[in-house]
């Protein structure tokens, strides 16, 4: 599934070819993906330029003087800057049509991805008013996590995965961070020390940045028209790593399960 660093690489991928292009038409192939495609996306759209291409979360908004089109990339999403002629394969379900001969074609096997359209403030719509801070805002600190955290019984990595809570911090940035800071994953959130969670802050900033710097430069190339995601693979210390020795005292990684997904940690260094 594409996580946070994968769509903000995405979204540097496509700008470059898509701010201050004017849209011609839109081309839907399949209506139905998570929810249904505006009826009239293709009018509404039709001459208007895209201004900015910009990230909440792990929504991509395409912003004109129309409105807003948001775009979530689902289970197996991925975006491509391709020639209009190219022939669309079986999964490629809509193309944004640009004057330049150019269009943006999503592909979405699994068809879990997105394509919404609003005329307010996009972090308004109902599936971004209600999301946390981003993990690299000035607005994410150890403070805030410490004061959300008071009082709370579920485990840390829950409390951390929670996008009411922090967006973008996916299963296998939550357990590097954790290794990161010393914190075993099932600690009760409410009872990680305020010194605990500056070092968690810390590392969540710093595997989300290192992930975001191998994309640019693994992620394969937005104009080919394989559309395949070609995510990177980042260099773990301990996400699927059970039974090998950890990278600080070589006792082997445990694994377990919380909350539903599988989790990967050292018994000794995050006690």
């Amino acid at each position: 599934m594409p996580e946070l660093p994968e769509v903000e690489t995405t979204r540097r991928g496509i700008r470059k070819h898509v701010e201050k292009q004017t849209i011609t038409k839109v081309i839907i192939r399949q209506s139905q993906l998570r929810w249904p495609i505006p009826t009239g996306l293709s009018k509404i759209l039709s001459k208007q330029v895209i201004k900015s291409v910009s990230r909440r979360a792990k929504y991509l908004i395409l912003s004109c003087d129309a409105g807003h089109v948001i775009l979530h990339l689902g289970m197996s999403g991925s975006l491509r800057v391709l020639n209009a002629n190219t022939p669309p394969e079986k999964h490629d379900h809509i193309d944004f049509i640009f004057t330049n001969g150019q269009c943006l074609r999503l592909r979405d096997p699994r068809r879990f991805g997105a394509v919404l359209f609003t005329k307010e403030e996009p972090t308004q719509h109902k599936l971004l008013k209600s999301l946390g801070p981003e993990p690299l805002s000035k607005y994410f600190s150890d403070h805030y996590l410490f004061e959300k955290s008071r009082k709370r019984q579920l485990t840390i990595k829950s409390f951390i995965m929670d996008s009411k809570i922090v967006v973008g911090v996916g299963n296998i940035y939550a357990s590097e961070a954790l290794f990161r800071a010393g914190i075993h994953p099932k600690r009760a959130a409410g009872k990680v020390t305020k010194e605990k969670y500056n070092l968690l802050t810390t590392a969540i900033k710093e595997v989300l940045k290192e992930a975001i710097q191998a994309g640019g430069t693994s992620l394969r190339d937005f104009t080919k028209s394989d559309g395949k995601p070609g995510y990177f693979r980042q260099s773990l210390n301990v996400y699927g790593k059970k039974g090998e020795p950890c990278p600080n005292c070589n006792k082997p990684i445990t694994q377990s399960v919380i909350a539903q997904r599988s989790t990967y940690y050292c018994t000794q260094c995050q006690k």
